[in-house]
């Protein structure tokens, strides 16, 4: 079969994890997401909120960032002031999902040559992610805390989009909920009042063709196993 535009954007579309320097224009951040506000939500009331992070304010939140995980490194009873506001994950893995988490781990782990003792390495890949893996542009989403569980579904269809109306314009991105922990210094910076929760951040421009992370391709379960057909 072959692949229309529609699905050769979706088929295409992976967590990039190395970016160049090349800049985003603008007008294509706001053309994304006006494609992007055409998902569906619940009634209709679009509970995203989206600040767009570039040059001098997405500089203050890496560095801010990066020095608080440092430092948690350093004291690990930090980790208590950087929880996130609701589980991303469950409390408890259970099988197959910890098994594909695992696969997943350390796949993109051995690709890059980090063994499961290569605790400097590991804290460095991880903090890979509050650099943005280099991309010129940070995207943190939030949603108010009025809202129920359900404008989590919503926001899924938007990022979604987000992420396929980038492939149309040549750009790749990165959907991040590592995050989440350190909203308490996020959502001052970004101007995000008390009422907001944050949802996660992304990463967006263009991939770094050279670079080994960018090869990294998780795979899919086949349909049979997920779907059960009623007749």
């Amino acid at each position: 079969m072959t692949l229309n535009a529609v699905d050769q954007a979706i088929c295409s579309r992976r967590s990039m994890r190395a970016f160049t320097s090349q800049e985003v224009a603008r007008s294509d951040i706001a053309h994304i997401l006006q494609v992007a506000s055409r998902a569906p939500s619940g009634t209709n009331c679009q509970p995203w909120k989206v600040y767009v992070l570039q040059g001098a304010t997405r500089n203050a939140l890496v560095e801010q960032v990066c020095a608080a995980h440092e430092a948690m490194r350093a004291d690990p009873t930090l980790a208590e002031r950087y929880k996130e506001e609701y589980d991303y994950y469950p409390q408890k893995w259970v099988s197959p999902y910890i098994d594909r988490r695992r696969e997943n781990g350390w796949g993109l782990y051995g690709l890059l040559g980090i063994g499961k003792a290569d605790k400097d390495k590991m804290h460095l890949q991880h903090q890979r992610n509050f650099r943005l893996f280099d991309a010129p542009v940070g995207l943190m989403f939030t949603v108010d805390r009025a809202m129920g569980r359900g404008s989590l579904v919503d926001y899924g269809a938007f990022m979604q989009n987000i992420m396929v109306s980038a492939r149309g314009l040549g750009l790749h991105t990165c959907p991040q909920a590592a995050w989440n922990g350190f909203h308490s210094i996020i959502k001052p910076l970004i101007g995000a009042g008390a009422d907001e929760m944050l949802v996660c951040g992304m990463a967006l421009g263009y991939a770094d063709a050279t670079a080994l992370v960018n090869t990294f391709d998780t795979p899919r379960v086949p349909v049979k196993d997920f779907t059960h057909w009623l007749d």
